[in-house]
């Protein structure tokens, strides 16, 4: 491997500068190349970065032999013919969430990648956010338990999409954090919600997911609330955790809270309403974290963390749910269910 891994992006829309940016600032990788169809977008990011050259034509960074990588951040209809390309081209890939928009075309993807023998990665950027990673690590060690649910907030007002609703825009994020969380993928989801700004997009869903272990995570999406919440509750049988991505100070709270004691017959209630305390999260980009995770994976041909199977997994739950959407909230069984 050479010393330094050259990457060139395709897209610099909205999230397109932010992964320039960081790939700029990671050690061990150069950026040196973006495309796009708009030309104004290239202008004002070539101000921003005069040495990295820009392209309306994505096939001069799949034909540079220099190129090593190249990073998809395009609307999701165009995620796979690209990764395709960019696969068959000989490049390591790395797709923005969500990794596409059916389960065909995501499946498509890992076997082309498969095929190629190069890394493939999904930007499900939040699992590898530090307060999200903290709160693995918790799950992990036992220290809140048997997971009974997860419920989850991600609501502000806008940005709204023209090409796919709220459950492909903000859902990939909360569907990522909870499979990650619980390493466990859902049996079955129910989706319900609404269209209230345009007529056929939805602007406010709520998501229910169910797991072979029993847990239940639930989601509430919306583009149309008066403020930014970003909350995320865990419950298990002994503790009880909370991360905000909102809050500036304390991203975690660990809860000593649950029901020690509840009989019936007895008319017995014991409830514990112990210590709350805040771990230690490091104050590092998210973004910034998975684009150093992406490099290294190439370097050592290390599996990501959210590589194809990972993304194909929340595709796979997302597809379900807008499944459900569209029949009414109709539970959509994934895969039979295991018995307990």
């Amino acid at each position: 491997m050479k010393q330094e891994l050259k990457l060139g992006v395709i897209g610099a829309g909205y999230w397109g500068p932010n992964l320039v940016r960081n790939i700029n600032e990671a050690p061990g990788a150069d950026i040196v190349a973006v495309a796009d169809l708009d030309q104004e977008r290239l202008n004002a990011l070539h101000k921003r970065f005069p040495a990295v050259r820009t392209t309306t034509d994505h096939r001069e960074l799949l034909n540079d032999p220099a190129i090593d990588a190249v990073c998809i951040v395009t609307p999701i209809s165009t995620h796979r013919p690209l990764a395709e390309e960019a696969l068959a081209a000989g490049k390591h890939v790395f797709v923005e969430k969500p990794l596409a928009g059916t389960v065909a075309d995501a499946e498509a993807i890992v076997a082309a990648a498969k095929r190629a023998g190069k890394t493939l990665m999904v930007g499900h950027t939040f699992v590898y956010n530090p307060a999200v990673t903290t709160v693995r690590a918790i799950i992990e060690k036992g220290e809140l338990g048997k997971i009974q649910y997860v419920d989850s907030q991600r609501v502000n007002l806008g940005l709204h999409q023209f090409d796919f609703n709220v459950l492909w825009d903000l859902g990939p994020h909360d569907v990522s954090i909870v499979l990650y969380w619980l390493q466990e993928e859902p049996d079955w989801v129910q989706c319900i919600g609404a269209c209230y700004v345009q007529s056929d997009i939805e602007d406010v869903v709520f998501l229910t997911m169910g797991f072979p272990s029993g847990a239940l995570a639930h989601a509430h999406l919306s583009w149309l609330a008066p403020s930014k919440l970003r909350t995320m509750t865990v419950i298990g049988d002994k503790k009880m955790a909370v991360y905000d991505d909102s809050s500036a100070a304390e991203k975690v709270k660990i809860y000593d809270h649950g029901v020690d004691e509840l009989s019936a017959d007895e008319l017995r209630r014991s409830y514990r309403s112990g210590d709350i305390r805040s771990p230690r999260v490091a104050v590092t980009e998210a973004l910034q974290l998975e684009v150093r995770h992406f490099i290294d994976c190439i370097r050592g041909g290390n599996t990501p963390r959210s590589d194809g199977e990972a993304g194909l997994r929340v595709v796979r739950a997302l597809e379900g749910a807008n499944r459900s959407l569209k029949a009414n909230g109709a539970r959509v069984q994934l895969r039979e269910p295991v018995a307990r």
